[in-house]
């Protein structure tokens, strides 16, 4: 039995209690920003509102603190969004935590200072000092994962050994982990695959959808390769496999739908998604200083085009 930690109350975060619970761990959750998820964590059943379930009683919820941070874990789970990695590295790097870290969050931060893209390990690992950092990326969806079906995602840390002990630790007969060493390559497609899926969304038909899920794969591999990530890595279960998932039924998937019939992302996200976060166009704002100045623009033309559209609020024209 291990003591763990997750930080992050949304879907995700609490969706991956159950796995761990389930193979008899001790398991905390605690939410810094939404007074939502807190109010779902901390009340009596449990039930959290994005999920549609009541988690385990089991499960313990404690309030964000410095104190909560400073106690001794055996794992600490990062399921925050983006825009919430500088906010825990910060945390993390005042205490000296030196617990296992493990990342749930999905998606690459610019660097206007050094003109680079970092992956989240890179950015707690070089700007936070935090040692001792795995990943775990693939096709999951928070919902089915609560339902307990059977999910498959890998677990990244350029220390193999230190990838299988987390996987022994969260593994069940429905949660099944397989591990890899390369962090990058599965940071990257792990990231891009929403974008790409806003892309194959926006087919609207199986035939024209299908086309451009193939050349996704391929502009994919281009920029996982790019990113010092390796070959194999398109084909796995953060490459291939989590890029079916997004297009197939995913957030991003349906905003490419609204954008593929002619609509402009500003005014399909108002009158359709005003409440959802579409982390592709997040992420295409994010990258955009870089990908359009750095890489070459005829090796990933549907990114380009996609990237322009969203920059500049225009209709979305894959040629």
């Amino acid at each position: 039995m291990k003591n763990i930690l997750i930080i992050g109350g949304g879907a995700m975060g609490s969706a991956f209690t159950i796995p761990c619970i389930d193979n008899k761990n001790r398991v905390t959750i605690t939410e810094p920003y939404s007074k939502i998820f807190i109010k779902n964590l901390s009340s009596k059943n449990k039930f959290h509102s994005a999920l549609k379930i009541n988690l385990s009683k089991k499960l313990k919820f404690r309030k964000f603190s410095s104190d909560l941070l400073n106690e001794k874990f055996d794992l600490i789970v990062i399921a925050l969004s983006l825009s919430g990695i500088d906010f825990i590295g910060k945390q993390l790097k005042n205490l000296r935590v030196k617990s296992p870290i493990l990342v749930l969050t999905k998606g690459l931060k610019y660097e206007k200072k050094n003109k680079r893209i970092w992956t989240i390990s890179e950015q707690l690992i070089k700007n936070y000092n935090a040692s001792n950092v795995s990943v775990l990326k693939g096709p999951c969806l928070a919902k089915e994962l609560a339902r307990k079906n059977q999910t498959s995602v890998v677990i990244a840390n350029k220390n193999i050994k230190i990838a299988k002990s987390i996987g022994k630790i969260i593994s069940t007969k429905y949660y099944l982990t397989e591990y890899s060493k390369d962090v990058a390559g599965i940071e990257v497609s792990s990231a891009i695959k929403n974008i790409y899926s806003m892309i194959i969304g926006a087919g609207q038909s199986l035939n024209s959808s299908s086309n451009l899920f193939q050349k996704s794969i391929l502009e994919m591999k281009y920029l996982i390769k790019y990113f010092k990530g390796k070959d194999e890595t398109i084909s796995g279960l953060a490459g291939v496999g989590d890029l079916y998932v997004s297009a197939a039924g995913g957030r991003n998937s349906k905003m490419g739908s609204y954008l593929g019939k002619g609509f402009t992302f500003k005014s399909a996200k108002r009158r359709f998604m005003p409440k959802d976060t579409i982390e592709g166009e997040q992420l295409a704002r994010e990258i955009a200083p870089f990908i359009l100045k750095k890489i070459n623009k005829k090796k990933i033309p549907l990114m380009v085009y996609f990237l322009k559209a969203i920059l500049n609020n225009k209709k979305l024209k894959i040629i």
